[in-house]
């Protein structure tokens, strides 16, 4: 998406013109969310167009992590939508070794505490499929504390074998391929920011 130009101005000459640009991509499991990695590890630019090495991820995804990732050159509308306090929605769909129940999704949206004390919950959490040996969770966090997913179910002795966020608000990540990024529309963009304005959180 590519909305209006900023322009800034020194004694009538303009020295700055800047679209501002909202895209969401597919990000792949392995991939860094950075602009450049010391140990040379592939990141999420690889997969932009040389023109875009200045957009900025909105958040950040790790590197066993997969799925919707969003980047935006409008710092203040990242910022704001990455704030603890905006509390958006964030959906994953997380596949576990093991084959669990209603009572095991109870535990976390009541709250796990880490063995420092810090307590991590989930906005909601249900089974979405079971296999013989494997689970898949929707767990929805409307805060981001770092490795949060993982560090609950690593407290509950379960295994992850995938993350994959789906939704960000009222975005959803949909059909697009692995490793692809495309622009928001400007409908998706004005319902992320009608989300943030009127807390409606959802998907």
């Amino acid at each position: 998406m590519h909305l209006e130009r900023d322009q800034i101005e020194v004694r009538g000459s303009e020295l700055l013109s800047q679209t501002k640009i909202y895209l969401m991509l597919n990000k792949p499991r392995g991939v860094i969310t950075s602009a450049a990695d010391e140990r040379g590890r592939k990141t999420v630019y690889a997969f932009l167009k040389p023109c875009l090495s200045w957009v900025a991820p909105v958040g950040r995804l790790d590197k066993g992590s997969e799925g919707l990732l969003l980047l935006t050159n409008d710092s203040e509308w990242g910022a704001r939508l990455s704030a603890p306090e905006s509390h958006i929605d964030k959906t994953y769909h997380v596949q576990i070794g093991c084959v669990v129940n209603q009572e095991f999704t109870d535990q976390i949206n009541a709250g796990i505490k880490t063995k420092d004390g810090e307590l991590l919950r989930a906005k909601s959490a249900r089974v979405l499929r079971k296999g013989e040996k494997n689970s898949w969770l929707e767990i929805v966090l409307d805060e981001g504390k770092n490795r949060h997913i993982r560090r609950m179910l690593e407290m509950l002795g379960v295994e992850v074998r995938r993350l994959v966020r789906v939704a960000v608000g009222p975005l959803v990540l949909g059909d697009l391929p692995k490793g692809s990024a495309r622009p928001l529309t400007v409908r998706e963009k004005r319902s992320v920011d009608a989300a943030m304005r009127a807390g409606n959180h959802g998907t």
